[in-house]
C-alpha cells in the first residue's frame, strides 16, 4: 500500500524557516505545522497544503508530498 509522506521539515530547512515562522506566513496553527512536519496526521487538510504552497511559492505538489511504499 502507498502512503503519503509530507516534506514539511525539508521545506523548513530549505527555506531556513521555523515552524513558528511558517505558521505566521500561512495562518495555520503552529501545532498543525508541527504535526505535519512529523507526519503524525491521519488526514491532511488540502487548505493547509494550499496555504503552505502559496506561502513558499511552490507550484509542484511533489515538493510538499510524495508517495512511498507503506505497511
Amino acid at each position: 500500500m502507498k502512503r503519503v509522506k509530507l516534506r514539511i521539515d525539508e521545506l523548513l530547512a530549505k527555506n531556513n524557516l521555523t515552524q513558528a515562522q511558517l505558521s505566521e506566513m500561512t495562518g495555520v496553527r503552529q501545532a498543525a505545522i508541527s504535526q505535519l512536519s512529523r507526519g503524525f496526521v491521519s488526514r491532511v487538510s488540502i487548505e493547509h497544503i494550499e496555504k503552505i504552497a502559496n506561502a513558499l511559492d511552490i507550484d509542484d505538489i511533489n515538493e510538499i508530498m510524495t508517495l512511498i511504499d507503506g505497511d
